[in-house]
């Protein structure tokens, strides 16, 4: 860079937030174009992966997971399973609780999702080295944990 032209962002370019702001932003729009065809989200994908993995998981244990509060929790449920792919039960273990459960047509959405995720991971960790990506993730969770 020559000393007559400017950084691109200026004082900016010192601030982490911002780096993770557009980085954020970038995932987001692959992520986005790579899931077009499913219509799905990412808390959507998110929530079906979790259930998937945890039959019967308790709808608030959802939201918990995955730091949602629980209005944003019951419209992403709602919504998944207005489209056939969650179904709710009462919890046996707790009444009060919403178990939930994959149907089949939301594993075969969870098949397809993972498919996309594997293009969108690739897409993602082709900027890093398989060390620089293990590092990536360490330092990540340092900020969401």
């Amino acid at each position: 860079m020559t000393e007559d032209k400017a950084p691109e962002y200026g004082e900016l370019d010192e601030i982490v937030g911002f780096h993770i702001r557009l980085a954020h932003g970038a995932v987001y729009r692959h992520f986005t174009d790579t899931f077009v065809e499913l219509g799905l989200t990412q808390k959507q994908v998110s929530v079906l992966w979790l259930v998937g993995e945890n039959p019967g998981i308790a709808q608030i244990e959802v939201g918990t997971r995955l730091r949602m509060d629980r209005a944003t929790t019951m419209t992403i449920v709602n919504r998944l399973q207005s489209r056939g792919y969650l179904r709710r039960e009462r919890s046996s273990s707790d009444g009060r609780k919403q178990a939930l459960h994959l149907t089949d047509e939301g594993s075969a959405a969870l098949v397809q999702a993972k498919s996309c995720i594997a293009e969108h991971e690739a897409w993602l960790k082709s900027r890093f080295t398989d060390e620089e990506v293990e590092k990536l993730v360490e330092m990540l969770a340092r900020i969401h944990e």
